[in-house]
């Protein structure tokens, strides 16, 4: 257990992943300050104590004040988006925000940071799971957010090494789990799924995590992860029709699933950003995602199972917490 002196920083507590680290540091008795923008919604904030500062965390000297007091530190905000009208937008935010947090634990003198990238700064691997070896340069991803992950974590990596930055890096795999509000992009497709609004699918596969699995990896990565190394987060390994079968079983939902292949659902995809820069709304179906889906998004956590102890439950736990959730809150029935 922590101590009353033991304050931890956290950016990203009102989202998804954030609210889960920020949740699970209160039960082990931490002390959290929380950073969090205006227009950000308190709805995680509720069940747990922290200090709120109101701040963005790409201003750095918004970022400094907020952490002063501050012990460890945990950046787990970031701009989770698939698309955007302007993609450019999602690296100046993930990039920017994060130079802000490393330069400000170096200022403050912070102990340790954890700090959260992504299975998306790894390479698939087309035989086999994919492991912390396989980093990708940022011309060896798709789309802006992978794009945006990859230079944030070299950023992270070269202030370890020139300037020594005490920070171990974790690469969540697919979270998904209770409290996803906005929801993010694999939320989304549980709730359209689980609504019956997902009759096909492509042939792909991620790999499923529950989110407190996630949260309490990043506890680990304070504890025992190694300064500079990365440490995937993942959790099982299943194919996107699985997936979907398994909403149907859990909701009982009869899900008349057929495969479709990805070429001809370009025009598609094509079609739905031209109506979504239109209408300012997030497509279901983009360019991006139809291009990531080229490959099984699988992965392996050897590395953390064997450093840090960690341990995740199987996908369907993971599943049957995140339906429960989007069924108390309505969005789902």
């Amino acid at each position: 257990m922590a101590i009353e002196t033991d304050r931890v920083f956290v950016t990203g507590a009102s989202g998804f992943v954030g609210s889960a680290v920020a949740r699970a540091l209160a039960e082990q008795g931490y002390a959290i300050t929380a950073l969090v923008r205006s227009s950000s919604s308190r709805a995680n904030l509720g069940d747990f104590p922290c200090r709120i500062v109101e701040g963005d965390a790409r201003d750095p000297e918004a970022v400094r004040h907020a952490m002063k007091d501050a012990r460890y530190v945990f950046h787990v905000a970031a701009d989770y988006r698939l698309w955007a009208p302007d993609p450019e937008e999602i690296m100046r935010n993930n990039v920017s925000s994060t130079k802000a947090v490393m330069e400000a634990a170096l200022e403050v003198g912070a102990e340790r940071v954890v700090y959260t990238s992504s299975v998306a700064t790894l390479k698939p691997d087309p035989d086999g799971p994919a492991n912390e070896t396989a980093a990708a340069r940022p011309d060896e991803t798709v789309g802006a957010y992978k794009r945006s992950k990859v230079a944030a974590e070299r950023l992270v990596e070269a202030m370890v090494g020139e300037r020594g930055l005490p920070a171990v890096i974790v690469n969540p795999s697919t979270p998904i789990g209770p409290h996803d509000v906005r929801p993010t992009p694999t939320g989304r497709v549980v709730v359209e799924a689980a609504l019956g609004h997902m009759p096909a699918y492509v042939d792909s596969g991620l790999n499923v995590v529950h989110v407190d699995d996630v949260a309490a990896g990043h506890l680990a990565a304070l504890e025992h992860g190694r300064i500079g190394e990365r440490y995937i987060l993942g959790g099982q390994d299943v194919t996107l029709r699985d997936l979907l079968e398994s909403i149907g079983r859990l909701t009982g939902r009869n899900m008349p699933l057929f495969g479709l292949p990805r070429a001809p659902l370009f025009p598609l995809a094509w079609a739905n950003e031209a109506l979504a820069r239109f209408r300012g709304k997030e497509p279901f179906l983009n360019l991006d995602t139809l291009r990531m889906a080229r490959h099984n998004m699988f992965y392996s956590s050897a590395k953390a199972a064997a450093e840090l102890g960690y341990r995740a439950r199987a996908y369907h736990v993971a599943l049957a917490d995140a339906l429960d959730w989007f069924r108390s809150v309505g969005m789902i029935h």
